[in-house]
């Protein structure tokens, strides 16, 4: 249940946030400087912002450790994901192969 879950949010989670995009680089094209200056165009979008980088940071911190600790093959491949999609991706089907890792490791550790 809790895999389907991670799975799920993961394709929210790279739906959602690209339509958004998508529909800015349709409007805009890819001028980083209006993105930059919408994305920090008042102090509530700042602050999501900043909280995402900072959510960001950590998830980046924390995914090579705890991929290598689960036997999780190919943790850069998060890494990516962060950086080419979002954490709001990454780190849903990042929990869903860790539950899967470990699922197969208890599996492998009973017989």
């Amino acid at each position: 249940m809790r895999k389907t879950l991670y799975l799920l949010l993961a394709g929210v989670g790279l739906a959602l946030p690209y339509y958004f995009f998508l529909s800015f680089v349709a409007e805009t094209g890819l001028d980083v400087g209006a993105f930059l200056r919408q994305l920090f165009a008042t102090k509530i979008s700042s602050f999501f912002a900043v909280d995402l980088l900072v959510s960001t940071v950590v998830f980046l911190a924390y995914v090579r450790d705890e991929a290598r600790r689960c036997r999780m093959g190919r943790w850069w491949l998060y890494v990516a994901a962060t950086l080419l999609v979002g954490l709001s991706f990454a780190f849903p089907i990042f929990l869903y192969m860790r539950e899967r890792s470990l699922e197969a490791s208890e599996l492998g550790g009973s017989k």
